[in-house]
């Protein structure tokens, strides 16, 4: 990890982990690099905005506050359900009208310290980056009931594709303060909340072993594939992140700490199985099996 143990004060310093994540991320400032499409785009896909929101969270059993991600669980009535994700989504017409708004002088976004260099240097860049954050409050808003003006904006992530869905992603980092209540809509099943000190440990870790029914075989290209994930247990229930997300979130923790999650050949693995629900959703049957702990390598 680099800079060694002292990186792990930030986690209980909200103003100094705040100062850190906004030196990081705008050292790109003015580089089309945090915008641009990653290795894995191939142009065409759909655009998406989301939000890694960062607030403060109650951790163990001392309710100490330290800094943590905060993430909804999707609902079993949409696609991928039972999830861990950020929230966003497409870009819809009202956000054009939004993002105008955002950058006028006094919004969260013009208070960001790249935005005037970027503005004056790079104007298409900076009108596209006010569109993506505009996209991810709306789609905030509407999932979590989350607050806007409680929202300070720290920058973009690099962009992240999703090949299965055609669709590229760009992560919008955000620190919320004050929230406590949220209001969920239909697509949520619950917020759950993720330490960062927990996140910085590679013994939460593991290898996510994914059983494909055969009709689906086609979109994973095996039957059997493995992804890293993580596994905490919040508020008694054991919460599995990978995928897209895991992705988004790992590269944060690279960006901002220097850490790197344990090779796949040293984590335990989890087992899963994935059907069609999975892909489609709306059954409200649920479709990714409950995760489990079945053996830890080398014990």
């Amino acid at each position: 990890m680099k800079g060694g143990p002292a990186d792990l004060d930030l986690v209980f310093d909200p103003a100094a982990l705040r100062r850190r994540v906004l030196e990081v991320l705008s050292t790109e400032c003015g580089n089309d690099f945090l915008l641009s499409s990653g290795g894995d785009c191939v142009g065409g896909e759909r655009t998406s905005s989301v939000l890694l929101l960062l607030g403060e969270v109650s951790a163990g059993k001392t309710g100490i506050s330290e800094a943590g991600i905060i993430l909804n669980k999707r609902s079993q009535w949409v696609r991928q359900p039972g999830d861990l994700c950020c929230p966003g989504g497409g870009i819809e017409s009202f956000d054009y009208f939004l993002g105008r708004l955002l950058s006028l002088r006094g919004s969260t976004l013009s208070k960001w310290p790249c935005w005037g260099r970027l503005r004056a240097e790079y104007p298409e860049d900076a009108a596209f980056l006010s569109l993506l954050f505009a996209a991810g409050l709306r789609e905030g808003w509407e999932e979590m009931g989350i607050n806007p003006f409680g929202l300070t904006f720290l920058g973009p992530l690099p962009t992240h594709c999703l090949v299965m869905y055609e669709r590229s992603i760009h992560p919008m980092v955000a620190w919320m303060s004050r929230q406590k209540r949220f209001r969920l809509s239909s697509e949520v099943d619950r917020i759950v909340r993720f330490p960062l000190r927990a996140l910085l440990d590679p013994g939460n870790y593991a290898c996510y072993r994914i059983n494909v029914s055969a009709h689906l075989e086609r979109r994973f290209e095996s039957e059997e594939m493995d992804f890293p994930s993580f596994v905490y247990t919040v508020d008694g229930r054991a919460e599995l992140l990978w995928g897209a997300t895991f992705k988004i979130v790992t590269k944060f923790l690279e960006m901002i700490f220097g850490f790197n999650i344990p090779e796949m050949g040293k984590l335990p693995l989890i087992h899963g199985r994935l059907d069609e629900n999975y892909v489609n959703g709306g059954s409200g049957n649920g479709s990714r099996d409950e995760h489990r702990r079945v053996c830890v390598p080398g014990s």
